[in-house]
């Protein structure tokens, strides 16, 4: 119980102990000191990185006098990789770096004062009277212990106003994170000073707003730049370039040297689904490129505030075709317990003819479609990665409410080896090559008749996309056939195969295929 008190009077006290400082301030002459003034950054540059890493680039007019002599840059990010500083000025050289990242907070600040004598206000409930006492700070583990004359007190939360008033800001306490190098010129004056470093807690992903006209078979889509600023440090006016990728970079996630109090946002959640590329584009974006990433450059310099989310334009296109298709995966030759309803996805091209025209960074599409009042309505999401200009996407907004498909096994029966050599004509692949067979060995295969009804309680006919997958097992059984289909098949790839099936309106519709396999 004296523990917990102990806690709460410490926290009490601290809450109050940050603006009562009195006498001489340590660096009061520095503006930097000061939170509510001035940011002392100067013509700030900073690139964005998909992975959560920034390269900042910060030069800053400055008088450095001849010799040796110590310089403080306030307003750096409070997450600096101070491994990665660079720093250049004309006729000078770095000795030494140091970067202060212990803040003024009411908690550090008494921490600070362990072994200091401070001085302590408690106010009378009743009369309103002041009295002060000086105290000497032992130790602030699990609470606050002083020394009061011949005394040992524990500050506790007794109800009675507790103030402490400080003497002086200690050292290396600072008001913003700060980095101080030493260096030696060759000769005084005012020149430009540039660091430049690398700094996690700044991030980008882009976002997309779409909207879909089913009648037209369009699709209006606005990108957005979504900055996030978890560094601790505002950075004003900034000039800021987006790279899309992810450079390769030591992991800072967890590690405690960059934590610095201000933690390293955690990393998104999983995506639960990450929509379809039916076809890889292969054309190239009229955007600068830097190797093998696309850069993105806001067009005016903008403040990127510190635990802020901003969202700027890149994107703004309309009438681009687009449709909806419905589809539906079977993961392998067995019976649905109950109908499963067809997955409902919207169709369109990167391309720069009949498509958006660009590269698309990594983000979510939120798709939007206006109701019979012609008010806009959320109509599902779903996240893509990086994508190249020309590529052709299929984005998964939901499940159909009206258009279901139900696979159903009608019989599965041994057959000989002499009735599978007969559909060797069928055969679509054998490891990885298409061939005929004039002599089959002995071993036991199946014959497997599935039948697919699909129903749509829509007022107009839709196709369906059905894949059948599992047709491939490995080393186990590279050979299959599909001896008989109504509607003819397109192979994907050794294991998936796609039929697109037109539905009546208000309709159904049975398709049975027969395959022969080892299975």
């Amino acid at each position: 119980m004296a523990s917990r008190l102990a806690r709460a009077g410490a926290i009490a006290l601290m809450a109050g102990c940050a603006a009562l400082v009195s006498g001489p301030v340590a660096g009061q002459n520095d503006p930097g000191s000061d939170p509510t003034g001035k940011s002392q950054q100067g013509d700030v540059s900073v690139t964005i990185y998909n992975n959560g890493q920034a390269l900042v680039q910060d030069v800053r007019q400055l008088a450095i006098a001849r010799g040796r002599s110590r310089i403080e840059f306030p307003d750096v990010s409070a997450q600096i990789r101070p491994e990665t500083l660079s720093f250049v000025a004309d006729g000078t050289r770095i000795v030494e770096q140091n970067f202060d990242f212990d803040l003024l907070t009411p908690g550090k600040l008494m921490e600070k004062a362990v072994g200091e004598t401070i001085t302590l206000i408690r106010t009378n409930p009743a009369t309103g009277a002041e009295t002060r006492e000086r105290a000497k700070v032992l130790s602030v583990a699990g609470g606050v212990v002083v020394q009061i004359g011949d005394r040992i007190e524990v500050l506790r939360d007794d109800g009675l106003p507790v103030r402490a008033v400080f003497d002086k800001v200690p050292e290396n306490l600072r008001a913003r994170p700060t980095l101080s190098v030493t260096v030696d010129s060759g000769t005084g004056g005012r020149r430009p000073v540039s660091l430049r470093y690398l700094t996690p807690g700044l991030g980008w992903q882009a976002d997309y707003v779409a909207l879909y006209d089913e009648a037209k078979g369009t699709v209006d889509m606005q990108g957005w730049v979504t900055l996030t600023n978890n560094t601790g440090t505002t950075f004003e006016q900034a000039k800021t370039l987006l790279v899309a990728g992810n450079p390769q970079s030591e992991s800072v996630r967890g590690n405690p040297r960059y934590g610095r109090g201000y933690p390293v946002p955690p990393p998104p959640p999983p995506r639960a689904y990450r929509g379809d590329v039916d076809s890889m584009g292969t054309e190239s974006a009229d955007r600068e490129r830097l190797g093998d990433f696309y850069l993105y450059p806001l067009d005016e310099r903008t403040t990127i505030a510190n635990a802020q989310t901003k969202q700027v334009s890149f994107l703004d296109t309309s009438g681009v075709p687009a449709s909806k298709i419905y589809t539906r995966t079977v993961g392998w030759m067995q019976s649905d317990n109950d109908p499963v309803k067809a997955s409902s996805e919207i169709a369109f091209s990167s391309s720069r003819n009949g498509g958006l025209g660009d590269a698309l960074p990594a983000g979510t599409v939120r798709f939007y479609q206006r109701d019979a009042r012609g008010t806009p309505q959320f109509i599902g999401e779903n996240a893509i990665d990086h994508t190249p200009m020309g590529s052709r996407l299929s984005l998964r907004t939901g499940d159909a409410f009206d258009v279901a498909v139900e696979a159903t096994v009608v019989n599965r029966v041994k057959i000989s080896s002499e009735e599978f050599e007969r559909t060797s004509r069928y055969r679509v692949i054998e490891n990885g090559n298409v061939r005929q067979v004039e002599v089959q060995e002995a071993k036991t295969f199946y014959r497997t008749t599935m039948k697919y009804r699909f129903t749509n309680a829509r007022p107009v006919p839709v196709n369906v996309e059905l894949v059948q997958s599992g047709l491939d097992h490995g080393w186990w059984s590279h050979d299959f056939r599909v001896v008989s289909e109504p509607v003819k098949g397109e192979q994907l790839n050794v294991d998936r195969r796609k039929w697109t099936v037109p539905v009546p309106a208000n309709g159904d519709y049975e398709m049975t295929v027969v395959y022969e396999a080892r299975y």
